[in-house]
């Protein structure tokens, strides 16, 4: 499936879902971390991964991407993703610990980003499963971090044939407490049939 056969329909069915997971992620980082989180009205886009990659960073700029996969009704791959900076913030924030104090991923800062990872997986994931009835099972998180061409090719190598195509819903985060937003990139990597699987479940293949 290429990225300009998707229709406004399907678009505006996955910014539902989205919208309804951001939702269930939000008040489970505010669980985790004691304090008050917000993730904004999440921003859909369906590209192919190079593009989604050339938003975050340019190719010799560090990312940090959790990798998670999926199986059950729906075969394929999540991944968070974000520049180096904002993941420095991201888990400044997350530790509550002070700004610019975060320069590097101790097994700590990686715990706190994989464990963010896997709310916004089952988040999202238990949302479109409870939409369309599919299960939905995640694996263990792999943290990567490298450059953004590094982490491209990781994993691309992780994804099957024909599942090229990345639905990237753009989250915002906002810790209220320190009036501190930050940008991530939640993506949806599905096998071909798993993503013609979605849509037809949708009756909108």
């Amino acid at each position: 499936m290429k990225t300009g056969s998707f229709n406004t329909i399907q678009i505006d069915a996955l910014r539902e879902v989205s919208n309804i997971g951001a939702g269930h992620a939000a008040t489970a980082l505010s669980d985790m971390t004691g304090q008050k989180v917000l993730i904004n009205v999440p921003v859909i886009a369906v590209d192919d991964l190079a593009t989604i990659f050339k938003k975050t960073a340019g190719p010799d700029q560090p990312v940090v991407g959790v990798l998670i996969g999926l199986t059950g009704d729906i075969n394929g791959r999540t991944l968070l993703l974000f520049a180096e900076g904002e993941a420095f913030r991201f888990c400044e924030s997350l530790l509550r610990r002070p700004t610019g104090s975060v320069s590097g991923l101790s097994d700590i800062e990686r715990s706190a980003l994989n464990e963010t990872s896997n709310i916004l997986t089952c988040a999202y994931m238990n949302a479109l499963a409870d939409l369309l009835g599919m299960m939905v099972v995640p694996s263990t998180p792999e943290l990567l971090y490298d450059t953004a061409e590094a982490v491209l090719r990781q994993v691309g190598a992780r994804t099957a044939p024909g599942g090229e195509i990345v639905v990237s819903i753009k989250n915002e985060f906002t810790f209220i407490d320190q009036g501190l937003k930050l940008l991530g990139y939640f993506l949806l990597l599905p096998d071909a049939d798993s993503l013609q699987s979605i849509f037809r479940s949708m009756h909108l293949g």
